[in-house]
């Protein structure tokens, strides 16, 4: 059994899913991406997720109708907002709807080592 974190990240440009891909390969993370936020919910049906990475702006369902459907199907795994726009009002909108972290895309890459080891760091074991 493959133990290593799972990550969804959910862009509806390929291009950038491609890159979010290599990277979180490089940090020996098992990337799951998805172009919709129904694929993310389809993915969430069977396989097990430690972290997400959600756009704001897709069709279809935007990031802040993905977060309200995860808040109602009561899912506890951490949320990141991944976008391209620096909005007061879209960054509080965004976790009050339950994301843990607001995340300008320029500056996910540089980041990404630091959050996945924030946001994907199990508890000590207790003996």
């Amino acid at each position: 059994m493959d133990d290593k974190p799972r990550v969804a990240f959910v862009d509806d440009d390929p291009r950038l899913r491609t890159l979010i891909a290599e990277e979180l390969l490089d940090a020996g993370v098992q990337p799951l991406a998805c172009s919709t936020g129904q694929e993310l919910f389809d993915c969430l049906d069977i396989e097990k997720v430690d972290l997400i990475l959600l756009d704001l702006m897709m069709p279809v369902m935007d990031g802040l109708t993905c977060l309200r459907h995860l808040n109602e199907r009561k899912e506890s795994i951490p949320v990141l907002v991944v976008t391209s726009f620096n909005d007061e009002v879209k960054r509080q909108e965004s976790m009050e709807n339950g994301a843990v972290d607001y995340i300008i895309k320029p500056d996910l890459f540089e980041r990404l080592p630091e959050l996945l080891d924030r946001y994907l760091k199990k508890p000590p074991i207790i003996n």
